[in-house]
């Protein structure tokens, strides 16, 4: 497929809305997330959405998630997106950059709102969960080549995409497509599957993802997306079915993650490196694996190895695990380094609860 070429820094961004701030957003960083994000109403109260009599707004969004994540360890981040000319898309601008990334590139629509969506408050795979999203027609779902400039996206040394995006819309899919293309200049592409079946307007879904992924140079699918989406059971399946990625991510929920790189293992039948998660004493199951991919990042960011990659993904998913939101403060990186090197029998006797992130915490083992 042959896609527009990235815009030099000299040509003007292509926009139907006004920046967020100053359009200067080719500094180059570590990681641009493109996607998504909408405010989020959270339920006062356990119980049915039609029970709730109040709501506490927060932010959601899987790509600048990644991108919050990475800016508090201490990377370079940029989120790309387009939000409406509306208070809650100042809020969210507001919000992410709050965290230290680089908002400049974010496109104000004005004839289109920011999305929003409402949840209860239990775990989303928990009987009765229900899930309102107002984001037919949302600024975001308006990202298009045409409208995305291409130089906001690679000024990074990762692009970091999810499949949500590509459900968005027809143009959002054109987008996602022509990202993963590859051609001279493009950086390194980080693409994080996130099935959502009810994001899907028909059946096609899980074969634009596949597609999407063979793209890609890092992948991240769950194992259990992996079966609902594609049929495919264990990790190995999944490798076999994705061979193109240079590094794939099969996590396995409180198990662990495997990681097929070729970089370790580049003749045939590559083996895949496995490392089991940590206990964590769950607070909130929400915002895991865009911290783990965050983690997986920024230890590929500083050219760790494999098994190191995987275990920082597991510590910044327990970090965000033990509090009550899908975004928090990251252990600092001399204390996640310290828990990384720890031998087999040492890291399998980790318990992590609330508030072990903090450096004059002691880790509980057992």
């Amino acid at each position: 497929m042959t896609g527009p070429r990235p815009p030099s820094s000299e040509e003007p961004a292509v926009t139907t809305g006004s920046p967020a701030v100053k359009d200067d957003a080719d500094t180059p960083v570590d990681v641009v997330c493109l996607g998504e994000s909408m405010v989020t109403f959270l339920p006062a109260r356990p119980g049915r959405l039609a029970d709730v009599p109040a709501f506490e707004r927060t932010i959601g969004g899987a790509e600048s998630n990644v991108a919050c994540a990475l800016a508090a360890a201490g990377h370079g981040t940029r989120w790309v997106s387009r939000v409406g000319a509306d208070g809650f898309g100042d809020h969210l601008v507001e919000a992410i950059g709050s965290y230290g990334v680089d908002v400049r590139a974010v496109r104000r629509d004005p004839d289109r709102p920011t999305g929003i969506y409402f949840r209860t408050a239990d775990d989303r795979a928990a009987d009765g969960h229900e899930v309102l999203y107002y984001r037919a027609g949302s600024a975001a779902s308006a990202m298009s080549p045409a409208t995305v400039p291409y130089r906001d996206l690679w000024t990074g040394r990762i692009l970091h995409l999810s499949g949500i995006t590509a459900a968005l819309s027809d143009d959002c899919l054109a987008l996602m497509r022509d990202l993963v293309v590859h051609r001279p200049g493009r950086p390194l592409v980080s693409f994080d599957v996130n099935y959502r079946p009810g994001l899907w307007r028909d059946a096609a879904g899980p074969r634009v993802l596949l597609d999407l992924a063979r793209g890609a140079d890092i992948v991240f699918v769950g194992e259990d997306e992996a079966e609902a989406a594609w049929g495919l059971r264990g990790a190995a399946a999944v490798r076999a079915a994705l061979p193109e990625p240079e590094v794939l991510v099969v996590k396995q929920g409180a198990a662990g993650a495997t990681v097929f790189a070729r970089e370790d293992s580049p003749a045939s039948g590559e083996a895949g490196c496995f490392a089991p998660s940590p206990r964590v004493d769950v607070v909130a199951p929400v915002g895991a694996g865009d911290a783990f991919a965050a983690g997986f990042l920024s230890a590929t960011l500083r050219g760790l190895g494999v098994r190191d990659r995987i275990r920082h993904g597991h510590l910044m998913a327990a970090a965000v695990l033990t509090v009550p939101g899908d975004l928090t403060q990251p252990p600092a990186r001399a204390h996640a380094d310290r828990l990384v090197a720890l031998d087999g029998t040492a890291w399998g006797r980790l318990r992590l609860g609330p508030g072990w992130t903090g450096d004059d915490q002691e880790v509980r083992t057992s």
